[in-house]
Protein backbone atom coordinates (compact mmCIF):
# COMPACT_ATOMS: atom_id res chain seq x y z
CA UNK A 1 0.00 0.00 0.00
CA UNK A 2 0.95 3.37 -1.21
CA UNK A 3 0.54 6.27 1.24
CA UNK A 4 -0.36 9.40 -0.24
CA UNK A 5 0.74 12.18 1.93
CA UNK A 6 1.38 14.85 -0.09
CA UNK A 7 -0.67 15.71 -2.88
CA UNK A 8 1.53 15.30 -6.34
CA UNK A 9 2.23 18.74 -8.16
CA UNK A 10 0.32 17.61 -11.06
CA UNK A 11 -2.95 17.38 -9.35
CA UNK A 12 -2.78 20.91 -7.44
CA UNK A 13 -3.79 23.65 -10.08
CA UNK A 14 -6.70 21.61 -10.24
CA UNK A 15 -7.22 21.58 -6.70
CA UNK A 16 -6.42 25.12 -5.86
CA UNK A 17 -8.72 26.23 -8.80
CA UNK A 18 -11.84 24.63 -6.87
CA UNK A 19 -10.64 26.17 -3.84
CA UNK A 20 -10.59 29.57 -5.67
CA UNK A 21 -13.67 29.46 -7.45
CA UNK A 22 -15.25 28.24 -3.92
CA UNK A 23 -13.54 31.78 -2.34
CA UNK A 24 -15.19 34.02 -5.24
CA UNK A 25 -18.65 32.15 -5.14
CA UNK A 26 -18.29 33.05 -1.55
CA UNK A 27 -17.57 36.33 -2.00
CA UNK A 28 -20.39 36.71 -4.40
CA UNK A 29 -22.63 35.03 -1.60
CA UNK A 30 -23.74 32.26 -4.81
CA UNK A 31 -23.84 29.29 -2.03
CA UNK A 32 -24.78 26.60 -4.20
CA UNK A 33 -22.20 27.46 -6.58
CA UNK A 34 -19.24 27.80 -3.69
CA UNK A 35 -20.86 24.65 -2.40
CA UNK A 36 -20.40 22.68 -5.91
CA UNK A 37 -16.92 23.93 -5.44
CA UNK A 38 -15.97 22.40 -2.54
CA UNK A 39 -17.50 19.20 -3.51
CA UNK A 40 -15.36 18.79 -6.05
CA UNK A 41 -12.12 20.05 -4.02
CA UNK A 42 -13.10 16.75 -2.01
CA UNK A 43 -13.06 14.78 -4.82
CA UNK A 44 -10.02 15.58 -5.81
CA UNK A 45 -8.25 16.15 -2.81
CA UNK A 46 -9.46 12.94 -1.05
CA UNK A 47 -6.64 11.27 -1.36
CA UNK A 48 -4.24 13.17 0.58
CA UNK A 49 -4.73 13.70 3.69
CA UNK A 50 -3.88 17.52 4.30
CA UNK A 51 -5.77 18.48 1.01
CA UNK A 52 -9.02 16.42 2.29
CA UNK A 53 -8.69 17.64 6.53
CA UNK A 54 -8.23 21.46 4.53
CA UNK A 55 -11.53 20.76 2.70
CA UNK A 56 -13.63 19.55 5.44
CA UNK A 57 -12.68 22.58 7.36
CA UNK A 58 -13.52 24.93 4.62
CA UNK A 59 -17.07 22.76 4.86
CA UNK A 60 -17.27 23.37 8.53
CA UNK A 61 -16.45 26.57 8.27
CA UNK A 62 -19.41 26.89 5.40
CA UNK A 63 -21.74 25.33 7.61
CA UNK A 64 -20.85 27.99 10.52
CA UNK A 65 -21.30 31.02 8.42
CA UNK A 66 -24.45 29.71 6.95
CA UNK A 67 -25.86 28.73 10.62
CA UNK A 68 -26.24 24.80 8.74
CA UNK A 69 -26.57 22.70 12.29
CA UNK A 70 -26.32 19.46 9.92
CA UNK A 71 -23.19 20.12 8.01
CA UNK A 72 -21.48 21.65 11.43
CA UNK A 73 -22.30 17.94 13.02
CA UNK A 74 -21.83 16.38 9.98
CA UNK A 75 -18.22 17.72 9.23
CA UNK A 76 -16.80 17.75 12.69
CA UNK A 77 -16.23 13.71 12.64
CA UNK A 78 -15.27 13.96 8.79
CA UNK A 79 -12.74 16.63 9.87
CA UNK A 80 -11.36 14.51 12.78
CA UNK A 81 -10.90 11.34 10.40
CA UNK A 82 -11.38 12.01 6.89
CA UNK A 83 -7.42 12.96 6.70
CA UNK A 84 -6.74 9.41 8.90
CA UNK A 85 -8.81 7.24 6.06
CA UNK A 86 -6.91 9.45 3.53
CA UNK A 87 -3.76 8.37 5.01
CA UNK A 88 -4.54 4.74 5.65
CA UNK A 89 -6.05 4.93 1.83
CA UNK A 90 -9.21 3.89 3.06
CA UNK A 91 -11.50 6.89 1.78
CA UNK A 92 -14.65 5.95 -0.77
CA UNK A 93 -14.17 7.09 -3.94
CA UNK A 94 -15.80 10.08 -5.68
CA UNK A 95 -17.59 10.52 -2.69
CA UNK A 96 -18.30 14.61 -2.24
CA UNK A 97 -17.89 15.07 1.50
CA UNK A 98 -20.90 17.17 2.42
CA UNK A 99 -23.06 15.88 5.51
CA UNK A 100 -25.86 15.05 3.26
CA UNK A 101 -23.94 11.68 2.09
CA UNK A 102 -22.66 8.86 3.84
CA UNK A 103 -18.83 9.68 4.87
CA UNK A 104 -18.73 5.77 3.70
CA UNK A 105 -20.38 5.97 0.37
CA UNK A 106 -18.64 5.99 -2.52
CA UNK A 107 -19.87 8.00 -5.43
CA UNK A 108 -19.22 8.15 -9.15
CA UNK A 109 -16.47 10.98 -9.98
CA UNK A 110 -17.66 13.02 -12.53
CA UNK A 111 -15.54 12.52 -16.11
CA UNK A 112 -13.96 16.16 -16.10
CA UNK A 113 -12.61 14.95 -12.65
CA UNK A 114 -11.70 11.67 -13.84
CA UNK A 115 -10.02 13.63 -16.89
CA UNK A 116 -7.57 15.72 -13.86
CA UNK A 117 -6.31 12.69 -12.61
CA UNK A 118 -5.26 11.38 -16.28
CA UNK A 119 -3.71 14.63 -17.23
CA UNK A 120 -1.84 14.68 -13.98
CA UNK A 121 -0.97 10.91 -14.44
CA UNK A 122 -2.92 10.18 -11.01
CA UNK A 123 -4.06 6.36 -11.32
CA UNK A 124 -7.31 6.46 -9.72
CA UNK A 125 -9.94 3.88 -9.80
CA UNK A 126 -13.38 4.28 -10.29
CA UNK A 127 -15.57 2.91 -8.21
CA UNK A 128 -17.95 0.37 -9.74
Amino acid sequence: MTLNVKMPNPLKPFFEKELFLYEQMMQAQNYSQAWLHLERAHIIGQLYPFAHSLVHWKMLSFGIKLKKVGEIIGQLPRLIFGGVKSFVGTIPTGNTGGANVSALKPLPIPADIMQMFAQANIKFYQHK
